[in-house]
């Protein structure tokens, strides 16, 4: 047992014997109820600013759903989070711990809307607690949460949708039949666009917390440090320790239609991995207390096709019609969200029309929370649009691309990049960045951009080869007694 199982084993022995616990990390766990087709399904939501309160609507105005818990380390949420509850039934109880919702035997799942940096620890805890789980994307705030969150799903046999919910909209699914089927040529390009403004968040200074917010329980897995106000409640998605940037905020949900998009090897199931990653870019515009990226491009190689992804932070013009979407490149064409643009001038065809035939999931149309409970009720993960297994490959994505970022280089926009060698695609993309810059009033001359360390991935295993610094940024130091195991024994 590693030393980091063994803390946190400690932990929660003497945390949760306070309520009588009778769930336990990495031990016995509390038996999920078996919950029948009429049965009311008991749902705790936890983080319910932002997000949370459409978790909220769509659970409490569910029919056979009955929320029991709000859960937030930050008092100050409650009042807006009661008054979004839909149902007519006793209203849900306030508490800041999860820890005291898990040890709860009448609650069957638990809703995660917090922080990027608590979904997969979340998510394990409520697995080993015997409750299933609906994540937000990303489900994992590294590419090692990831892996343990999708062997809890497995180990403790739950239910776990990732919140990606493109999953559940019929022309997406159409669309990756109609790639797969080669009726529109070879696939070159995935490309996925988060076209979406994002100001300065200006500096905060260090202060004492508010006394109506937790903040050591907020601040969970990450290493402790001085509370400032852009942290709270939306700001951290711009914060290494806590989100992952745009790229895994918006954009993580065109990453997963992207890689959707992509046939695997096999030519019938979705690419998972890359072969290798480069992302370039910088923090544009302003400066401010932000530390992600607010215009970034990343190109993932796919062996015959590549994933082109592109941040956009300041205010831009439309690519190919889209500000935040999707866009395949195909030897006929060009499909854009759900129409195909024929070559040659041809007139644009719906994408419903080019599948018809072919052989589209039957549950792609459903909303995502209701298919969702559907899976809940039914014990089959198959049910599921977005199982915990794609969440975990699409955020993976995300992550690659950051590492590549952050362990690149400073150079100038003065100075012609070979970084992509021969590839015109992403030539292209980069020259198009560097256009949308200048016309936001950003002057190249003698600034630099970074850029990212290209990587190769190894898939089988979800690391780089090779790169023992990059390796070391797929997980991450964890403070006691939040942590994520190394594995799930």
């Amino acid at each position: 047992m590693s030393r980091s199982e063994q803390s946190r084993r400690r932990f929660l022995h003497n945390s949760l014997a306070i309520a009588g616990a009778g769930f336990a990390i990495g031990g016995t766990r509390t038996t999920g109820r078996v919950i029948g087709a009429n049965d009311t399904i008991r749902v705790a939501v936890a983080g319910v600013n932002g997000r949370g309160m459409e978790h909220i609507d769509q659970f409490s105005k569910a029919a056979g759903v009955e929320l029991v818990y709000l859960v937030d380390p930050d008092e100050r949420t409650y009042e807006k989070a009661l008054r979004g509850v839909k149902s007519s039934g006793r209203a849900p109880k306030t508490v800041r711990d999860i820890r005291h919702v898990l040890d709860d035997k009448d609650v069957d799942a638990v809703s995660i809307a917090t922080p990027n940096h608590w979904h997969s620890l979340m998510t394990i805890w409520a697995c080993q607690a015997g409750k299933d789980v609906y994540v937000e994307k990303p489900c994992s705030h590294n590419v090692h949460e990831g892996q343990v969150a999708v062997e809890a799903a497995r180990k403790y046999n739950r239910i776990v949708q990732h919140g990606t919910q493109g999953r559940s909209e019929r022309h997406w699914a159409e669309a990756a039949a109609l790639i797969r089927s080669g009726k529109l040529g070879k696939l070159h390009v995935s490309r996925a666009l988060c076209y979406k403004p994002r100001k300065s968040i200006g500096e905060k200074p260090t202060t004492t917390p508010p006394s109506e917010l937790d903040f050591n329980l907020w601040l969970g897995p990450a290493q402790e440090q001085a509370y400032h106000a852009n942290l709270v409640p939306y700001n951290w998605h711009w914060f290494w320790d806590f989100g992952n940037g745009d790229i895994g905020n918006q954009g993580v949900h065109q990453m997963d239609v992207a890689r959707w998009l992509i046939p695997g090897p096999d030519g019938s199931k979705s690419a998972t991995l890359p072969k290798s990653v480069l992302s370039v870019g910088g923090r544009f515009g302003y400066h401010d207390q932000g530390q992600t990226a607010n215009t970034q491009v990343t190109v993932m190689d796919f062996g015959d096709a590549q994933l082109i992804f592109e941040v956009r932070g300041l205010p831009t013009k439309k690519f190919e019609g889209e500000l935040v979407g999707n866009i395949a490149h195909l030897d006929e064409g060009t499909l854009v969200g759900d129409t195909f643009h024929p070559k040659g001038g041809k007139e644009a065809v719906p994408v419903s029309k080019l599948a018809a035939g072919l052989d589209v999931p039957r549950r792609p149309g459903k909303n995502h929370f209701d298919n969702f409970l559907e899976a809940v009720r039914s014990r089959k993960v198959e049910n599921l649009n977005a199982d915990i297994l794609e969440g975990h490959h699409s955020s993976a994505l995300c992550h690659l691309a950051n590492i590549s970022y952050r362990l690149g280089a400073e150079v100038p926009f003065s100075k012609e990049t070979k970084a992509f060698g021969d590839d015109k695609d992403a030539f292209e993309t980069f020259v198009r960045m560097e256009d949308h810059l200048k016309d936001d009033g950003v002057k190249l001359e003698n600034l630099n951009y970074r850029l990212g360390r290209k990587l190769t991935v190894d898939a089988a295993s979800a690391s780089f080869v090779d790169a023992p610094e990059a390796n070391r940024l797929l997980t991450r130091a964890y403070r006691a007694p939040f942590v994520v195991p190394d594995r799930i024994a």
